[in-house]
């Protein structure tokens, strides 16, 4: 047999490569052309492998595929067969990474609902064997299982998980923001049905209650009833059908969630308003049905999206790498794919290009704007045998680079694999909440059963009514919505307020925080130079000197030629000529000029360089051939809020800290002005992770404040992450929480309303308890009718909710508004954080 057999003749199936039957009409579209399949069962394995990007098998195989008949009989047979074509190196090798003696795969996982979907599924993996590792992240839906090879194959792996009710694809950046759309429009459509139909059948309700209160033709009753049965049909069987779905794979699985009991409060009350419909007889509940089910999408639909946000983060990340390089062969340009580029390979890099891999400069000169790693503004200047990152962009000469690192073992990709770890250690409150709700649901079982058994023996026509009145009763329709809509007006609040939530955990973290860190750049400064002190030298005029300054600096797009800009002259500089990264040389009125490095500047005096003034700062040197003029002290402005709010944070109790790539001397001096005790500076992506982790183990609730691509790590590791409105998107993806209205003191709001947040759920919690704990054992004994407890339940919602209204409004007092306004900080912590409260 040839190395591959795609030559197969067209009589033949594309993927097996038996005969086609006369009158077989089945194919799909492979590597751009339609191939004829013998069979359904073909059809599909070939539509899932083109589906998971996964063409390049075709190409690379060396014998047919087995043929999978399609017979729902033997539905796990043909499973394994689709499954055994993932055992292929070819096909591995664009989603597994192999190690001397064992395999790690990252796979996208279909059918997670809650924390207690993930606990399964990693306890199911792990006890594999061979299974050395397998942990999934509940953020993204993303398992990265590692296996030993010789033990276990990945066929065998991905068909446990679809035995226990899961279905498992290749994780493929592409294909993944592919399902996540897919899975983002069948949840917008089975909201949109539900919201429908609550409204319709709600409208219809109140017309039977106030029947029943004030007498309505028995034809009248029965047109509304069918009325609601053919609205609320669809809601029923579409809407809710992820919930069936769950309490199925629940049963089955041996290990109850909140789907369970869920599923019985909305399939019993179904079942048995369509049979009051059919027999015209007891109560309908098909507004209780719709409206329950609207209001747990909604809750499902924003955990959704947080989670969709997320996913794609990594993805964009993997994008600041370019699709394309300039490789040199024996002299020549080359335009390749940068995904080609090997070990050794010359790249040659233009201005503003984007550097396509890690790799050492062989040739040229010129500065890195590496802000998409380090968060600093200022490029880095590069020379022969420095070191440069893929992802970061080259910005004033061309150079030529002998690449060292590539695909995985990249920097860039390192800070991929932070992101990951990261988000995995992310905390899992939804576990708990599904384990206590296991043993709430055994117990409504339990009450239902003995109700319904005790019943039947007393009074068995009442028998079921009465069952179905405990399970109404109990249905944790409030205990569902006590988090959830507190939850959702406090974000609302927030995000009117400048305060943007992404995770449904932010709240709760905020509440119970005790360290606040803060990056520098862009966090507590402005993130852009400016010019903060001009000192002239022997009695030469500031604005004069400054005028200068500007005239030189016109000429240069350098974030510190940013600074002066904004200067106003009318004096032109010729002849210029630009040091790289010392400086930049004019001439003004016949009179050459020289700005920057001290060093630099001194170069065309005939006198010493003048000293250098005591305040810290980045200070520029201004010189004429005859002597020097003048010191430009310029520096990150500090945000006018910043000093208030370190204070407010302090007077809440809060330890503030502050970690940043910068090393300058300008990292004490705004610890000094801010009051923050702790700062640390020089740190690398990696170590502001560890740095956080660190205060996690010893106890601390820490919220990461920061704005770059470097923060990403440490945004995802940290239990809130906040990221500023100037952040790069990617650094807005991966935190908890953005401040769109670039405003520090909105974090002390947040904090705030947090924790009475925090109070308000427990409110709603021990309503909704005291509720059901009172109300059950009066629906046991036959006090309550199924449509009181129909109307008990949407009461007990109503209040939870209306409690939750509260936090609509956050109640602020005008005293820091309008010191912003006045640009003072004169309000006092105590006096802001009262009325912030009140």
């Amino acid at each position: 047999m040839s190395s591959n057999i795609n030559s197969v003749k067209s009589a033949d199936c594309y993927h097996c490569g038996l005969t086609i039957p006369p009158g077989s009409n089945y194919s799909a579209v492979i590597n751009g052309e339609s191939r004829d399949m013998c069979c359904p069962g073909c059809q599909a394995v070939a539509q899932t492998i083109v589906d998971s990007g996964l063409d390049n098998y075709y190409k690379h195989r060396t014998e047919a595929a087995y043929s999978p008949e399609l017979n729902t009989k033997d539905l796990p047979e043909t499973l394994l067969l689709e499954l055994e074509l993932y055992d292929d190196e070819n096909v591995q090798s664009n989603f597994v990474k192999v190690n001397e003696s064992s395999s790690e795969a990252t796979l996208v996982i279909e059918g997670i609902t809650c924390a207690a979907c993930v606990w399964l599924l990693d306890h199911h993996i792990s006890n594999i064997e061979g299974v050395s590792k397998a942990k999934v992240n509940l953020t993204n839906h993303r398992a990265r299982i590692t296996w030993d090879k010789s033990q276990a194959k990945l066929s065998k792996i991905m068909a446990e998980i679809y035995r226990i009710g899961y279905q498992a694809h290749p994780y493929h950046p592409d294909k993944e923001e592919q399902l996540l759309e897919q899975e983002r429009k069948r949840a917008t459509r089975r909201l949109g049905v539900a919201g429908i139909g609550m409204m319709q059948t709600m409208m219809f309700a109140i017309a039977l209650y106030g029947g029943a209160l004030q007498g309505m033709e028995d034809k009248y009753v029965s047109f509304i009833r069918w009325a609601s049965l053919v609205i609320a049909t669809p809601v029923i069987l579409y809407s809710a059908r992820p919930f069936f779905i769950a309490a199925l794979r629940d049963l089955k699985t041996r290990h109850l969630t909140m789907d369970f009991p869920v599923s019985i409060a909305i399939g019993g009350a179904y079942l048995a308003s369509v049979w009051a419909t059919f027999t015209n007889s007891g109560e309908v509940y098909y507004d209780s049905v719709t409206m329950f089910t609207f209001f747990l999408l909604i809750g499902r639909y924003l955990e959704m999206q947080a989670r969709h946000r997320t996913g794609k983060a990594g993805n964009a990340l993997l994008n600041l790498l370019p699709a394309s390089a300039i490789k040199l062969v024996d002299g020549e340009e080359q335009l390749v794919p940068a995904q080609e580029l090997k070990l050794d390979d010359i790249v040659l890099v233009k201005p503003g290009h984007t550097i396509p891999a890690d790799g050492i400069i062989i040739a040229g000169s010129s500065s890195v704007d590496e802000a998409a790693l380090t968060g600093e503004y200022l490029p880095i200047r590069k020379d022969i045998d420095g070191k440069v990152v893929g992802g970061t962009i080259n910005v004033e000469n061309p150079i030529t680079i002998k690449i060292t690192q590539v695909g995985d073992e990249t920097k860039l990709s390192a800070i991929v694999r932070l992101l990951d770890r990261a988000q995995e250690d992310k905390p899992k409150v939804a576990q708990i909440a599904d384990k206590v709700a296991s043993y709430f649901v055994a117990a409504v079982l339990v009450t239902a059963t003995v109700v319904a058994t005790g019943w039947y023996f007393v009074e068995p026509a009442h028998a079921f009514w009465i069952t179905l009145s405990v399970l109404v009763v109990t249905c944790p329709c409030a205990l569902s919505l006590a988090t959830p809509t507190a939850l959702t007006a406090a974000t609302g609040t927030l995000r009117q307020n400048g305060l943007l939530i992404t995770r449904g955990h932010v709240l709760e973290s905020l509440s119970t925080a005790t360290h606040v860190v803060f990056d520098k750049t862009g966090t507590l400064t402005e993130g852009n130079l400016s010019l903060q002190e001009v000192v002239p030298l022997a009695g030469h005029d500031q604005d004069a000197c400054t005028k200068f300054a500007a005239a030189l600096e016109k000429h240069s797009e350098h974030p510190i030629a940013q600074a002066f800009h904004d200067q106003h002259g009318d004096l032109v500089a010729t002849e210029i000529k630009a040091t790289l990264g010392q400086g930049i040389e004019g001439v003004i009125d016949n009179q050459r000029y020289r700005i920057g490095k001290p060093d630099y500047a001194s170069e065309i005096l005939t006198q010493s360089q003048p000293s250098l003034p005591e305040t810290s700062g980045q200070w520029l040197l201004l010189c004429n051939e005859t002597q020097a003029l003048a010191w430009f002290r310029l520096n990150d402005q500090i945000r006018r809020e910043a000093k208030q709010t370190i204070e407010i944070l302090h007077s809440m109790g809060l330890n503030c800290q502050m970690l940043t790539g910068d090393n300058s001397s300008a990292v004490a001096e705004v610890a000094s002005q801010l009051g923050i005790d702790t700062a640390i500076s020089g740190v690398s992506p990696a170590e502001k992770l560890a740095h956080v982790n660190k205060l996690q183990e010893e106890g601390a609730h820490v919220i990461m404040v920061g704005d770059g691509i470097n923060d990403i790590p440490v945004l995802a590791g940290a239990q809130t992450s906040i990221a500023m409105g100037g952040a790069s998107d990617l650094a807005k993806t991966n935190a908890d929480g953005v401040l769109i209205s670039h405003d520090l003191l909105r974090l002390a709001d947040g904090i705030l309303l947090a924790r009475k947040t925090q109070r308000i759920i427990k409110q709603n919690l021990a309503w909704s308890l005291c509720y059901n704990l009172s109300a059950l054992p009066l629906a046991a004994f036959g006090f309550i009718a199924p449509y009181m407890a129909a109307i008990g339940m949407s009461a007990s919602s109503l209040v939870v909710v209306g409690n939750a209204m509260r936090l609509n409004k956050l109640t602020r007092g005008s005293v820091h508004s309008h010191d912003r306004d006045q640009g003072t900080q004169s309000a006092k912590p105590d006096a802001v954080m009262q009325n912030q409260v009140e």
